[in-house]
């Protein structure tokens, strides 16, 4: 299925296609705060609707995660890093996609304060 995601001003767009059977909580202490559900996929089947210098990066911690989000209304787009094995990934905040029903995704709670 092809997803549109969005900040809430809509200067950071984005579309993506895949099946989303799960997300994933995290309690580091960025995740925690901002409240994300995370889904993963290869950084190539991201595709930007906006130019990436709309948006912003922050990392923090070991700096392997490039946490993106807009500077204009703060919200938590997606987020960019290797996967364990090398692979360019990226973990989309899908509480930002159009037309979906957070409600029937299972969560899966991950320990990131434990990394």
């Amino acid at each position: 299925m092809r997803y549109q995601a969005s900040c809430h001003c809509g200067q950071n767009r984005l579309s993506f296609e895949g099946d989303i059977n799960e997300v994933l909580a995290c309690n580091c202490s960025m995740c925690q705060r901002r409240g994300s559900l995370l889904w993963f996929t290869p950084r190539e089947g991201l595709q930007l609707q906006t130019p990436e210098d709309a948006s912003r990066s922050y990392t923090f911690h070991k700096h392997a995660i490039r946490h993106r989000f807009c500077p204009t209304c703060g919200i938590h787009l997606y987020g960019e890093a290797p996967s364990p094995q090398g692979v360019p990934m990226a973990a989309i905040n899908v509480r930002c996609v159009e037309d979906i029903d957070l409600a029937a995704i299972p969560v899966r709670h991950f320990d990131g304060r434990a990394v």
